[in-house]
């Protein structure tokens, strides 16, 4: 029976990480800095991973488990099974296919044998028009495995006439939609691309005299001591082998649109994104927040984890002092996997509390990286004023989250997001907190490095949740019947 991450509470009420890749070259037991890799990436994904290998002597090897990195891909009996210099690696949250009841068949990297040998690929982003793709592919004969979007490269790939596997690859991605970076390999190549727009994140690192690192984020290559060389850029393939990478564009180039939330939210504060760090882009939220939205208070305190760049930034430029007001337990573990219905009534006690001592009394802002559905804020404030806070404002890092994400990142439906069907001041009502003030987009942009803020005519991120305007129609959801903000449009 496979046992997965616990889930609780305090979770269900925040975006899901999308997924997280890594790739290893020119290295002896690549698998094992694949999972280091991995490892560093786990706030993409907790749900499952994956790692393949190449060994000229034993071909392709592959482990596929759910669960943690560290309990699956550290133990040495695992690891000797997926030996070669050649490896790549996935961290999985569903975001398509079968939600919250993926199979072990959904969890990649796929693997594909082709008349030209294997290839393996591992997937981050979604594609939009992934359901047309797959019943097209049915019509013709293709068998799916698994329920996963990501299944229709491979099939794409296994019905191009081109005669090697990163001309099939290219043949198979001008056909999708969407959003995507890909780390693939054959049994020479190291293969990295990112979509056209360059939606979800990918870097390349050199790693020692002869190695090479594909990698979504800048702080999975210093787990292993590898070298930032640069992002991969919107649209480009990398094709690397023999120590030499070669690049090419084989999409047309319509200009960046990189996911604004990774700035925000998803990326590991201590990792690099457009030549910027993302714990210092946090912090300058936190100051635009302080300019835009002042409010007379006592403290500035963080909701654990991701709030705390945000906090200390509206801190320093309110000169309210920053305070651990909430604590969180780092060591939930398993303990709670199937709690009782009485332990599941406290709800975010089980992974929040708050610090009676520094709270009673206090005018206390509170600085949080998003608000989805409300609940979770609603129990934040209620634990505040229980330890007997004379006040509490909210401050929420980005702009409010009215539309769904299509591009790889698990939102609920339009409905359930609270922004969508309110003002700021009836959240607030909702919330029944002292104030509630979001920043607003164009505070967002300049936090992120756009002086002038956000341009209407040329955004230069995605920021469809945000604003409803998508870079690319979601096909799927569209012929679903979602309907698109017309203004926007």
């Amino acid at each position: 029976m496979r046992e997965m991450p616990p889930s609780h509470p305090f979770d269900d009420d925040k975006l899901k990480e999308e997924c997280g890749v890594y790739g290893v070259i020119g290295v002896s037991d690549a698998a094992n800095f694949v999972a280091l890799g991995l490892h560093a990436l786990q706030h993409r994904g907790q749900e499952a991973g994956g790692i393949v290998s190449h060994d000229a002597e034993r071909g392709f090897n592959s482990a596929r488990r759910f669960g943690y990195v560290r309990d699956n891909f550290t133990k040495a009996s695992l690891m000797e099974t997926l030996p070669g210099p050649l490896a790549i690696g996935h961290v999985r949250y569903s975001t398509a296919g079968s939600k919250g009841n993926t199979q072990i068949r959904d969890v990649q990297p796929f693997f594909g044998e082709f008349s030209m040998g294997g290839a393996a690929i591992a997937h981050n982003g979604n594609i939009t028009n992934a359901l047309a793709l797959r019943r097209e592919l049915i019509e013709h004969g293709s068998i799916f495995q698994s329920s996963s979007d990501s299944e229709c490269i491979i099939h794409l790939m296994a019905r191009s006439l081109q005669r090697n596997i990163p001309e099939r690859m290219k043949d198979a991605l001008r056909r999708v939609e969407g959003a995507f970076s890909i780390v693939a390999m054959t049994r020479t190549k190291l293969i990295g691309v990112r979509d056209r727009l360059g939606v979800r994140p990918l870097v390349l690192g050199r790693l020692g005299d002869g190695g090479w690192v594909l990698s979504s984020e800048t702080c999975a290559l210093d787990i292993v001591g590898a070298e930032f060389v640069r992002e991969v850029a919107p649209g480009e393939m990398l094709v690397i082998s023999g120590g030499k990478v070669e690049s090419s564009f084989p999409f047309e180039r319509t200009g960046s649109r990189f996911c604004i939330f990774e700035h925000v939210y998803f990326s590991r504060p201590d990792s690099i994104l457009n030549g910027q760090s993302v714990y210092e882009t946090r912090r300058a939220i936190g100051v635009e927040l302080a300019r835009e939205a002042p409010v007379d208070a006592d403290l500035v305190c963080p909701v654990p984890d991701s709030g705390t760049p945000a906090a200390i930034g509206f801190s320093q430029e309110s000169g309210i002092p920053y305070a651990m007001g909430i604590i969180r337990n780092q060591y939930m573990g398993r303990t709670f996997i199937e709690p009782t219905e009485q332990i599941r009534n406290m709800g975010v006690r089980l992974k929040l509390n708050v610090n009676r001592a520094l709270i009673k009394g206090k005018r206390v802002i509170l600085v949080d990286d998003s608000v989805v559905r409300g609940t979770t804020s609603r129990k934040i404030k209620e634990m505040i004023l229980d330890a007997g806070a004379a006040e509490v404002h909210f401050r929420i890092a980005p702009p409010p989250t009215a539309w769904p994400c299509f591009y790889g990142v698990d939102t609920p439906k339009r409905e359930k997001l609270l922004a969508s069907n309110m003002t700021e001041e009836e959240m607030r009502a909702h919330l029944e907190v002292d104030s509630l003030r979001f920043i607003s987009l164009d505070g967002l942009y300049r936090a992120v490095g756009e002086a002038k803020g956000r341009d209407p005519k040329k955004p230069q991120y995605c920021d469809a949740c945000f604003s409803g305007e998508y870079p690319v129609k979601p096909a799927d959801m569209l012929d679903q019947g979602f309907k698109l903000d017309t203004a926007a449009e």
